[in-house]
């Protein structure tokens, strides 16, 4: 049974969000969401993406598996018009778990397959596919780097949950190495390298990953850092201004997108109840990006507004809005009905987070109108995702509709958008977390169990989830 969500219509819900002194609208006129809009020199058919959800489904060295496949080809037949390729690692050193894709030479082949495959399932079912573009999210994942962290500086907040050996129970300490100067420029180089065998293999749009304090994220907020990439304002932001600019001289027509953290906020801990409470801290916190330094909770958005300012002037063409830490505070990231198996209970509503997820886009869309700006915390509204995406695209407040969680699932939500049909309820994220519970899996010979939706999904995901269930040490729910 739901914890929060007890919504029988959209009035229902339209009545809570105003007794909450909320500022979500809905709308019943889901036309917005129908219209096409420019990007680049290209055209989008309609306002609908999908966000980049890995599947941990990978084969051992990174190339796209059978699931892998499956999952793109359902995006492809799925009717949005943007689908957002999910994270690749740079290095097979950089991923975030053992079945993580990595983009080099060698995997160029069976990436370019997994690309076929999704734009031929979309002409199959939707007759053209010349208004769909498709993108591939670059990313390193630092301080959550398999099989060894790669850490970009000390944090007091971060350092003491940051595994060095989770089998072993060895963590960060103050003599985990910092990853220098030198290495980062050689990561330049490699960024710039992965983008252009990227745009090689077809992907419309590349995505250098800012968010959930991986790798380039925890840069932003480098305060403590010495040297060149960390201190002030124009260090911290440096390495992502390099690479944007290499990119953009290389490919000055390609478009370009980045996935950014606009609020970092600090780790949340299981309090007496089980819902969350923001870890001790002293003050002023100085080691996160898009936060008030003296009040951790809340957003401070002027250096990601900055930020968006210098890439808009590069040459960047999407900005995806997002916020949080998947392994510190997922509520920020995605509202949720059931926490995560290694979390705590929601500390607020949900609601709260949709709103600040909206609130925190709209700001960003307005002060940059002419970005293509994405937003992100809908999926926890179930099938009332039309109404609120349909409202803040009609509003201004955001470009499309995207959503990630919910894509699993059902990944055809904008088919049934697009007939003005009502989302699938026995295909609609609940967020219940079974998939985040399955990227929490790691005790199998792969070192990782693929994820998915088991409750929606059950033919291909019930089994594996009965299996990771099933040989777990602890209770996955």
């Amino acid at each position: 049974m739901s914890r929060f969500f007890k919504y029988k219509s959209v009035e229902d819900l339209a009545t809570d969000v105003l007794q909450r002194g909320l500022d979500i609208r809905l709308s019943d006129d889901w036309s917005s969401l129908r219209q096409p809009m420019a990007l680049g020199k290209k055209w989008v058919g309609n306002r609908m993406a999908i966000h980049p959800m890995e599947g941990c489904d990978a084969t051992s060295d990174g190339m796209p598996d059978i699931l892998t496949i499956r999952r793109y080809e359902r995006f492809g037949t799925g009717g949005a018009k943007l689908i957002w390729g999910e994270a690749a690692a740079i290095t097979a050193d950089s991923r975030a778990n053992t079945r993580q894709l990595v983009i080099n030479e060698t995997h160029a082949r069976s990436l370019e397959q997994m690309l076929d495959i999704c734009r031929s399932a979309h002409r199959r079912e939707w007759g053209n596919d010349s208004d769909l573009l498709i993108g591939l999210q670059l990313t390193h994942s630092g301080r959550y780097s398999v099989p060894h962290p790669v850490l970009v500086q000390r944090d007091p907040l971060l350092d003491p949950i940051t595994f060095w050996d989770r089998k072993a129970g060895l963590k960060v300490g103050h003599d985990t190495p910092l990853i220098t100067d030198s290495a980062l420029h050689r990561l330049i180089d490699r960024y710039v390298a992965a983008a252009d065998l990227a745009y090689r293999i077809g992907f419309d749009f590349v995505d250098i990953k800012q968010c959930h304090r991986y790798f380039l994220n925890e840069l932003l907020a480098a305060r403590n850092r010495p040297g060149e990439f960390g201190g002030p304002f124009e260090n911290r932001t440096r390495f992502i201004r390099e690479v944007v600019a290499r990119i953009k001289a290389e490919h000055p027509e390609k478009i370009l997108a980045t996935r950014l953290n606009v609020f970092d906020g600090v780790p949340f801990i299981k309090g007496p109840s089980g819902d969350g409470i923001p870890a001790p801290c002293s003050m002023p916190v100085s080691t996160t990006w898009g936060t008030r330094l003296d009040a951790p909770t809340m957003p401070d958005l002027e250096e990601p507004l900055r930020l968006i300012a210098l890439l808009e002037h590069l040459g960047m063409n999407i900005i995806s809005i997002s916020a949080g830490n998947p392994y510190a505070s997922p509520h920020y990231l995605r509202p949720f009905e059931y926490s995560p198996v290694d979390g705590y209970q929601s500390p607020e509503h949900p609601l709260e987070g949709v709103a600040r997820h909206f609130q925190m886009t709209a700001t960003i869309q307005k002060a940059f109108p002419s970005l293509c700006v994405i937003g992100s915390g809908y999926s926890w509204l179930q099938a009332f995702i039309p109404h609120a995406g349909a409202a803040n695209v009609a509003d201004g407040k955001v470009s499309m509709l995207a959503v990630g969680r919910a894509s699993l699932a059902h990944p055809d939500f904008a088919a049934n958008i697009l007939s003005e049909k009502a989302l699938d309820p026995k295909r609609t994220c609940r967020t219940f977390s079974y998939c985040t519970a399955l990227m929490r899996s790691k005790h199998n010979s792969q070192g990782q169990f693929a994820t998915g939706c088991p409750p929606f999904d059950k033919s291909v995901y019930g089994p594996i989830w009965q299996q990771a269930k099933s040989t777990s040490s602890t209770p996955l729910m």
